[in-house]
């Protein structure tokens, strides 16, 4: 998984969007471009645990972030047996 580019707040800021009768929303054409995000891909929802808000991203780059993390504690791990 390779790393994103900083950027400033207004290019992370897609607009807004609202909540239908249904509770769906519609990501924004402009974030489904820059991300990637095709029809039929999985999103994981989760509620950010410090403020009222929720947080989405693709599946396969949250297991990527998962998997890189794993790594890094190993070789941390391995790192600190052989001190």
């Amino acid at each position: 998984m390779s790393n994103p580019e900083p950027c400033g707040f207004d290019e992370l800021f897609y607009g807004s969007v609202t909540v239908g009768d249904r509770g769906q929303i519609v990501v924004p054409a402009e974030a489904r471009s820059q991300l990637g995000i095709e029809p039929g891909d999985k999103l994981l929802v989760m509620r950010d645990p410090k403020i009222n808000g929720l947080m989405v991203c693709k599946l396969e780059a949250f297991i990527g972030m998962i998997e890189e993390l794993r790594a890094k504690l190993g070789q941390l791990e391995t790192e600190g047996q052989s001190k």
